[in-house]
């Protein structure tokens, strides 16, 4: 594909088959284990057709070389493994919490040591990252919605010698290119806003620098963190669709933003694209747009705002994101997340529905 096409234009033809007489539009799962010997496929988990097109695809996206994964965890887990026993990483507060759980297991067994910070303290992180061995950044933060400075942080990132990792799954490279800030990694758990469609479990990295992309790939294979064919496939399917989906779902957010802002039940909403949240000026810089992801809090109403996610009857309670239904879940009904995300947050991950319809329902349930 050539740079000058818009990144709605990419999503829909990279990763396309050839342009030849009969040739298929686009890729097919290619279900098999086993390849015949003297080619580059070798075995199953070491391509397959559907892995590279998808990957292609998010590449191009993201201005780098992609590797899928069987799921975010995995990608996650094959990027804090570059990590050296006994290695510092940095990490934010708050962020996905299957990551920062990860991280705890791995620092009580003494696998690595960490700081955490709030990521959208530039000044806090910079000092923090001295002699570390990778930053991990989250922008915008899980479910904080906590905005990271990129550049400054991917500057004082490296400049300390470390790997820098951004999550990039709340933003999508639709809105958002960190390696285009210096960042060496991407990743994204691809089960969200890429896939789109609450049907696969997947997971992805994407790095300009071709070691990190051998090593990653090397982990991959010998760890067996690899997606299977369909599981690829649907996610590329969901992916070409994500221009349209985000657009649609990225204006309900801030129409529901702007709703909420004015509702008596909530004390706060957190959403970068509100000219008065901490987060607006930084997002307006670097990204294009402000996301599909916001949250709630209600005056300190722990059981009210779980009485909010039981009552609605359009949006879905579910844990998960990124679909094209509407979900929401207060957050610290997990004993996982951290004691810092108040007891009363709500996220939602907006969908593609009628506005006025998510609003109704809100209304009601707030109302309950």
């Amino acid at each position: 594909m050539t740079s000058d096409l818009d990144p709605s234009t990419v999503v829909v033809h990279a990763g396309r088959p050839e342009r030849v007489p009969n040739a298929p539009l686009g890729e097919s799962p290619v279900f098999s284990s086993t390849y015949i010997a003297g080619g580059d496929r070798g075995y199953g988990r070491f391509g397959n057709d559907a892995w590279d097109a998808f990957e292609q695809t998010l590449g191009e996206l993201e201005g780098g070389r992609g590797l899928t994964f069987a799921s975010g965890m995995a990608a996650a887990a094959a990027l804090l493994d570059l990590v050296p026993v006994g290695g510092l990483v940095v990490a934010p507060q708050h962020a996905y919490s299957g990551v920062l759980g990860l991280l705890d297991q791995q620092v009580a067994t003494g696998r690595v040591k960490l700081r955490r910070v709030d990521i959208a303290d530039t000044d806090q992180v910079t000092a923090a990252v001295a002699g570390a061995d990778l930053l991990w950044v989250e922008s915008p933060t899980n479910p904080a919605m906590e905005v990271a400075d990129l550049p400054a942080l991917t500057a004082a990132g490296r400049a300390a010698g470390a790997t820098v990792v951004v999550d990039n799954t709340f933003a999508t490279p639709l809105l958002q290119r960190p390696l285009d800030f210096g960042a060496d990694v991407v990743m994204h758990s691809a089960t969200k806003f890429i896939a789109g469609h609450s049907d696969v479990v997947l997971g992805a990295i994407i790095t300009a620098n071709n070691d990190l992309w051998t090593a990653l790939e090397s982990k991959r294979r010998n760890l067996g963190a690899v997606p299977g064919p369909m599981e690829a496939w649907l996610g590329l399917r969901g992916l070409r669709t994500l221009a349209l989906r985000l657009e649609r779902a990225q204006s309900n957010a801030a129409f529901l933003a702007n709703r909420l802002l004015g509702h008596p039940r909530v004390s706060r909403v957190r959403y970068p694209g509100l000219p008065d949240d901490p987060g607006h000026a930084r997002a307006k810089a670097q990204m294009s747009g402000f996301g599909a992801i916001l949250a709630v809090e209600l005056g300190g109403d722990a059981e009210g705002a779980q009485r909010v996610c039981e009552s609605t009857k359009l949006w879905v309670h579910a844990t998960s994101l990124g679909g094209v239904e509407s979900m929401l879940e207060r957050r610290r009904r997990w004993p996982a997340e951290v004691p810092t995300i108040p007891a009363d947050l709500i996220r939602l991950s907006v969908g593609i529905e009628h506005p006025d319809d998510l609003w109704s329902d809100l209304k009601q349930a707030l109302k309950a």
